[in-house]
């Protein structure tokens, strides 16, 4: 039997398209052996002949481009081709294809938000049922080139002279299908009404084969939408018509016709709302939001035409029992869900009498709160949970369900139930400070084994994650059934007293700090005290790790936003002594030598650039009336003006150490101490180079605010010398370094599984970063008052690609309304040259009506999804908003003690039956473009 495999594709010299697959003669995925292919100048087709012996087979193949003008080899887009054919049904086999391109935005749309959500199929909405398991997530379409997988939609062997059609197209409405009209009888004559009409059993590749009634004239056809309830085909697709080479008369090849795409009118475009789940509130809560109160937003984002909702990591990040536990990306698991959510009477009723009782006072007392406190809330719910479980061990044990889902996910849920007894047992999450047989895991099996005498230790966290699993699993399979989208958040750390720190240590630099460079949230940087990543440790195994992490998520999510995204291209790592983020620097880097900052500078002076530079009258200027107690008690003089900490206070983590212990004596004075450690850790703070080993250098950042800057010789030519330096290594030096780290860490995880990734890419962007997230189908993220460019004091959404989330406001950031009130003149900016209203005097508070036209600009961006902050959305509503828009802030990032307390100040039942504020947003969402 022969297989024809033929392309139409227009190359450059030096370009050939080669076919590579599953065959010995395709190079059985070896690239190097791959079938070369011919060009045909009169058709511009390329094509390649294939003699198979089998009699019947499958088949798998992809084209790739190999250039041979710079020695890249580019696969197409998508997942592997396949083939199915026996000889006895037609001897000769033509598969005419078109070449998938990468970097598509269209590729997005094979995504599982489109595919399992928004444009889920009937058939498998109903066999989503909210009961059913869910599966872990596995590439699909997205996949990486070359993937070996199994494709979906592999087409059935036709018969000779048959013709089947075959197209990717998951952009159709659940209600309609896909049908092909054309100008041979046997496809309607054009006729609507008589249209081929396409099974979606491989789903989103649509399916059909005919034979034609004239195969020996060419047949023009085109795709449109099939309406089965009215009998009839809507809205063809725009652009030419395709066409059906004639067949030589007694010509016996059956051929299979993998169309490029349905030709829409328009880009899919949706809208969404954020809220992260602590934050939701309902008449059956427990002081905090629960999975359960998911199924109230997406009815509520139903009614008004938003398409997804977006949370907060929701992993567990209980290592203290205190509320600095609310912190949600600072995970001990990043696996396990967070106990907060879990909604106690979704489990079982209590039959303990007493004990019902208080939980009904308690939820009413609870409930009546304006903020989650944090703490009794927990308290309470593990008093609980632990009733529950004793009550329910013995029919939880035996549940043949459960101990399917202790089974399948033994690898993270082991671990974390001994990680978290034993945390409880000691009374720390910190397993330095364990006993010493208990600091590595050993015999993690045996020690929870259902027969070991302290069962019940480990067995409370087993109970609580499955119960955990399937009340989430639950609301993310009643969204997918309403078409709403739940996009969850990766945080790019990892707790550093976590149970993958404990088990796997050797990924991560415990010995570092990751953070973020000084932005607009915060002047001296971030420390989020997480450690940072082994790259080179990660890569030995395929990223294994992220892999694993990345399917989990797709348990729950079919859209994902990676929490500084730019941490995959480099990091900002500081060392363990720092406390700011300013001594940090990027990792990877290509730190400067001492030799090449002596050529460049003239010189080098270790102790002028490397070490504090304090003198007296700095003193005054930070501790003004205090400088000379403070230079008592925490300064040493060493000559010539020159001023040294001591020992006791020389670096950022000894002070926070030493203030902590003065705080403790003297806790009346302690915004005192709060306010001379500030200047203390200024004082560390003052260097111009950060050493980074072997006689190597990082410039600070933002060294030109330094006093040690400032106080350089005066000579303005001498001062560029060090700007030139700062502004070379910063913005240029790395900008190949990065995209190479970007384009090795990134697709690991981007093709991991078939989710909808954004990226939150805000901040000291490389410029290499949009061009790599773009090449891999990474949405970026585009807030008004964060532009990408510096230039710019205020971003316009009408400026923002399609590949991309715009929004107004974060959780890291003020609400429109409290963003509103911050700065008067930079507000009269924004209502005069962003919103238009020239020589107008703006309004004091953000009124409704500004609110309302803030929102309209994002709504009809060109980008394909904006989100909003539910708070946002409310400020079109007097009567629905909060009456002080500066509680409706979720995290302060300059703040690193800051409680994560924020809720909704009404119950989701009440916005659902909020029909004079529901209707005239699905309103504007239509009107958008987006409903």
């Amino acid at each position: 039997m022969i297989l024809r495999f033929s392309i139409p594709y227009r190359t450059i010299p030096g370009q050939q398209l080669a076919v590579c697959g599953s065959h010995p003669d395709l190079g059985n995925w070896q690239l190097a052996a791959a079938a070369p292919m011919s060009y045909d100048n009169a058709t511009g087709c390329w094509s390649y002949e294939l003699t198979v012996a089998d009699a019947s087979a499958e088949l798998a193949y992809k084209y790739v481009l190999l250039d041979a003008n710079d020695g890249a080899e580019h696969w197409e887009s998508g997942p592997n081709r396949t083939v199915k054919y026996v000889a006895a049904r037609a001897p000769r086999l033509h598969l005419a294809d078109y070449w998938r391109a990468p970097a598509q935005p269209e590729n997005e749309l094979l995504t599982a938000a489109f595919t399992k959500a928004l444009f889920q199929r009937p058939a498998a909405a109903a066999a989503a049922a909210p009961n059913a398991k869910a599966k872990k997530g596995k590439a699909a379409a997205a996949s990486p080139p070359g993937t070996k997988h199994q494709a979906p939609g592999t087409t059935t062997a036709p018969a000779a002279g048959e013709i089947v059609f075959r197209l990717l197209a998951p952009r159709v409405d659940p209600q309609l299908s896909l049908c092909v009209l054309g100008s041979d009888p046997a496809l309607g004559a054009w006729d609507n009404t008589r249209a081929l009409v396409l099974t979606d059993a491989d789903y989103p590749t649509w399916a059909a084969t005919v034979k034609l009634q004239n195969p020996t004239k060419d047949c023009l056809y085109k795709y449109a939408m099939w309406d089965a309830r009215a009998g009839q085909a809507l809205d063809m697709e725009s652009g030419e018509d395709r066409i059906i080479p004639a067949a030589t008369a007694g010509h016996t090849a059956a051929r299979v016709f993998n169309d490029e795409g349905y030709r829409y009118a328009s880009s899919w475009r949706g809208a969404g709302v954020a809220l992260p789940v602590f934050a939701m509130r309902s008449e059956s809560g427990f002081g905090v939001g629960e999975f359960s109160d998911l199924k109230l937003l997406t009815d509520w984002a139903v009614q008004t035409g938003l398409k997804l909702v977006q949370i907060l990591p929701i992993n567990d990040t209980t290592a203290t029992h205190t509320w600095v536990d609310s912190y949600p990306y600072a995970a001990i698991s990043v696996f396990a869900l967070h106990p907060q959510f879990i909604h106690l009477e979704g489990i079982a009723a209590l039959k303990d009498k007493k004990a019902a009782r208080e939980l009904v006072t308690l939820k009413a007392e609870f409930n009546a709160k304006d903020f989650v406190d944090y703490a009794p809330v927990m308290a309470a719910k593990w008093k609980f949970l632990r009733l529950l479980y004793q009550q329910e061990k013995q029919t939880f044990l035996a549940d043949a369900d459960y101990q399917s889902f202790r089974a399948s996910e033994a690898g993270w849920l082991v671990p974390y139930a001994a990680f978290s007894a034993l945390r409880d047992r000691f009374g720390t999450a910190d397993f330095q400070q364990w006993p010493a047989g208990f600091r590595t895991p050993q015999n993690l099996e045996a020690l929870t084994a259902e027969t070991a005498p302290d069962y019940d230790e480990f067995g409370l966290f087993f109970f609580v994650q499955y119960h955990l699993d399937k009340q989430l699993l639950a609301a993310v399979n009643y969204a997918r059934s309403r078409g709403v989208v739940l996009k969850g958040d990766l945080p790019i750390g990892i707790y550093r007293h976590s149970v993958d720190a404990w088990t796997q240590p050797e990924l991560y630099h415990m010995d570092s700090q990751a953070g973020a460079p000084p932005d607009d949230f915060s002047t001296t940087g971030q420390n989020w005290r997480f450690p940072t990543y082994n790259w080179e440790r990660m890569a030995e195994d395929g990223y294994t790790w992220w892999k694993q992490r990345m399917g989990h998520l797709a348990r729950y999510f079919d859209a994902l936003r990676i929490d500084h995204i730019l941490g995959f291209f480099r990091i900002w790592e500081m060392p363990i002594e720092s406390v700011e983020g300013l001594l940090g620097h990027f990792a990877p880097a290509l730190p400067l030598h001492r030799h090449e900052i002596e050529r460049r500078l003239g010189w080098f002076d270790y102790s002028r650039l490397c070490e504090p530079y304090i003198r007296w009258h700095m003193l005054q200027d930070i501790f003004q009336g205090e400088a000379e107690a403070v230079f008592d008690e925490y300064l040493d003089d060493a000559s010539y003006g020159r001023i040294h900490l001591k020992e006791a206070v020389s670096d950022q983590r000894k002070i926070e150490s030493y203030i902590a212990q003065k705080v403790a004596d003297h806790p009346a004075h302690a915004e005192y101490f709060a306010w001379l450690q500030k200047g203390l850790f200024a004082l560390v703070n003052e260097v111009l180079f950060v050493p980074a080993g072997n006689d190597c250098y990082h410039p600070r950042i933002t060294l030109n605010k330094s006093y040690s800057y400032r106080e350089l010789d005066s000579d303005e030519d001498r001062r560029r010398l060090y700007d030139d330096i700062y502004v070379d290594f910063f913005f240029r030096r790395h900008e190949e370094f990065w995209r190479e780290q970007g384009l090795v860490k990134l697709p690991a995880v981007r093709y991991a599984t078939d989710m909808l990734i954004c990226g939150e890419d805000l901040g000291m962007v490389p410029a290499s970063v949009p061009g790599v997230m773009k090449e891999l189908g990474i949405l970026g993220l585009h807030i008004q008052r964060m532009p990408a460019n510096p230039e710019t004091e205020f971003g316009h959404p009408d400026a923002a690609p399609y590949l991309s989330v715009v929004t107004t406001s974060s959780h890291d950031m003020s609400t429109l309304r409290g963003w509103w009130e911050e700065d008067r003149v930079r507000t009269q900016r924004f209502f005069e040259t962003i919103l238009g209203h020239w020589r107008e005097v703006a309004p004091f508070y953000c009124e409704p009506w500004v609110a309302r036209e803030m929102l309209v600009q994002h709504l009809h961006a060109p980008a394909m999804w904006a989100i909003m902050p539910l708070q946002d959305l409310l400020a079109m509503d007097r009567s629905l908003r909060r009456a002080n828009p500066h509680e409706e802030q979720i995290n302060v990032p300059s703040n690193p003690t800051h409680f994560w307390k924020y809720r909704l100040h009404l119950p989701l039942e009440e916005l659902v039956e909020a029909v004079g504020f529901n209707e005239p947003l699905h309103g504007l969402v239509v009107a958008s473009g987006r409903g």
